[in-house]
């Protein structure tokens, strides 16, 4: 099965030659190999690149084994290059493997990976593109080691716009699909519940804690285990370190160190699981420091280390609709609006939260996720934050039913979850 993934391969095509490293990242099995050894390569080829011209290289591969250590992969690569005259593309698939444990730990030690990467830049006739699922050592540090040579594409598991062509059933029955099993493209190709099921737990037994614990010297996998646990229950709930810590102390389970769960819950960011997201105050323009929400970059994988036992459908519309708008390359915080007086003018002092504000380059959005709207009570409880943000940018609540835009007298936008998913311009409507 061929799927689509129009967004990113037109980025690959657009970065193609442009004397920068094309570093691919995103959660392990969101696609990034396929992307590359599959839509640009069929791509490359249909241009007229030969075969012998494109260098591909995947290290979590046992026959490239050889080749994690940095100066082998580098010689490799030297010896696939016979021609100078020709253009040469090289395709390193999961690049971490090839950095240490020792070079991760010790600031003081260079990470010879860079090296290579930047003798291959040195050579006008050679195209570099690598991918990897470690934002530390695949993006913050590239970017700041090539000073402005680096340039990023992150790939997120599927769009519900992508995955509802491919799944072949009714709009409605993929959406439950994809908000139980979320978006990761194998998935399309398991046949039934029990299929996906055991795929997922299988993915998170195997790949992510192993890559978890091996890559950062966890020796306390249980505990891991149980704070990852704590944050697929509270999606979208405010957070910090110390109410972990005090969840775990009221649960009777083994204490985790405030200091551990930062470093746990960085690592799950690096890793590309969970996305932390900060609180905006609208009105003083300014950044909250502490509590902050995260979200799960792939529901199934949140669903999974669950036992598919917490389904609550307006948590995970939100956490979905969160992805969404990081597929579409917006930068996303949690708003909060405070009220000094209530509609009848009496002094108060209370503070309304904005699930999302939405920002790029120059616009900005306020996105309220209310999965049903029963009632004017609702829609006014869900319109209260909205109504009190004093400046003229976009206001939306989109709703869990499948209803007709519409648009209130207070400028409010109402847009239904499908319409909201599955048009990228839904936002400017």
């Amino acid at each position: 099965m061929e799927i689509k993934r129009d967004r990113y391969l037109n980025k690959l095509i657009a970065k193609k030659n442009n004397g920068l490293i094309k570093v691919i990242t995103g959660i392990r099995r969101s696609g990034k190999s396929y992307l590359l050894f599959e839509l640009y390569y069929k791509y490359l080829l249909s241009i007229g690149i030969t075969e012998n011209y494109i260098i591909r290289i995947p290290l979590d591969d046992i026959e490239f084994e050889k080749y994690c250590d940095a100066y082998k992969l580098y010689e490799y690569i030297k010896s696939q290059i016979s021609d100078l005259t020709q253009q040469y593309y090289v395709f390193i698939d999961e690049a971490q493997y090839a950095i240490t444990k020792e070079e991760m730990r010790n600031p003081d030690v260079p990470i010879r990976l860079y090296g290579v990467l930047n003798s291959l830049l040195r050579k006008n006739n050679v195209d570099v593109y690598i991918t990897g699922s470690n934002s530390k050592f695949l993006s913050t540090d590239i970017m700041t080691e090539f000073r402005g040579r680096g340039d990023e594409i992150r790939i997120s598991p599927l769009a519900f716009s992508e995955f509802y062509p491919a799944c072949g059933k009714e709009k409605a029955d993929a959406w439950q699909e994809y908000l139980y099993f979320g978006g990761l493209p194998h998935i399309l190709s398991e046949a039934d519940y029990e299929a996906k099921s055991n795929y997922l737990s299988r993915l998170h037994r195997e790949i992510y804690m192993r890559d978890l614990c091996d890559r950062y010297d966890i020796l306390d996998r249980t505990g891991m285990e149980s704070l990852m646990k704590v944050i697929s229950s509270a999606v979208g709930s405010l957070s910090n370190p110390q109410k972990i810590a005090d969840t775990f102390k009221s649960s009777g389970e083994k204490a985790i160190s405030m200091p551990t769960i930062s470093n746990y819950l960085k690592y799950l960011e690096e890793s590309f699981l969970v996305s932390k997201v900060e609180r905006y105050d609208i009105k003083g323009r300014k950044y909250i420091s502490t509590p902050f929400k995260y979200y799960y970059m792939d529901l199934g994988l949140r669903n999974a280390l669950l036992n598919f036992r917490q389904f609550e459908e307006s948590h995970l519309m939100e956490n979905a609709i969160y992805n969404e708008l990081i597929y579409r390359g917006f930068n996303v915080d949690v708003g909060v609006v405070e009220v000094r007086k209530d509609d009848h003018g009496k002094k108060i002092r209370k503070k309304l939260e904005v699930d999302f504000v939405v920002n790029h380059a120059s616009q900005r959005y306020y996105i309220q996720s209310a999965f049903a709207l029963r009632d004017q009570e609702k829609i006014e409880q869900e319109q209260a934050s909205l109504l009190n943000i004093p400046d003229s940018f976009k206001k939306m609540i989109i709703s869990g039913s499948n209803t007709p835009i519409w648009r209130n007298e207070a400028g409010i936008t109402f847009i239904g979850l499908f319409d909201f998913m599955l048009n990228e311009n839904s936002l400017d409507f």
